[in-house]
């Protein structure tokens, strides 16, 4: 199963899914992360179940959102402030993109690298199962 990493490793409040996921490879068999890059066009368009890792604003635990309308859309001025959200509802919408599960870190606080292992190994078994 694919894990896609979202975040900045220069922003510190954005860089917890980076460190996390450098901190948790190899630690789930069948989890494999791949990392975006800033400004970067999302790598899976057209896939069926989307596994995304990232910092959320506003969550004091690991949190597991299921499917993008559960996703609060940032304030924008412009078309700079487009962010995750918007992009993946945007796909939707569109037709482009299948299922997504975001496992959500909070942005300040401890990471409960436990609940992620959990969170990952339970998504790993899903994926196994084919549903």
């Amino acid at each position: 199963m694919r894990v896609y990493v979202f975040g900045n490793e220069h922003v510190p409040e954005d860089a917890r899914a980076i460190e996390a996921a450098r901190k948790l490879e190899n630690t789930v068999e069948g989890a494999s992360f791949f990392y975006v890059n800033p400004n970067e066009d999302v790598p899976f368009v057209g896939e069926r179940h989307v596994v995304i890792l990232d910092a959320v604003q506003g969550i004091h635990d690991v949190a597991l959102i299921e499917g993008v309308d559960n996703l609060v859309l940032s304030p924008r001025g412009s078309v700079h402030d487009f962010d995750l959200a918007f992009q993946l509802r945007y796909l939707k919408k569109l037709g482009r993109l299948g299922e997504v599960t975001v496992i959500g870190i909070p942005k300040e606080g401890e990471v409960d690298y436990l609940r992620i292992q959990s969170i990952l190994r339970k998504l790993v078994a899903h994926d196994m199962q084919g549903s």
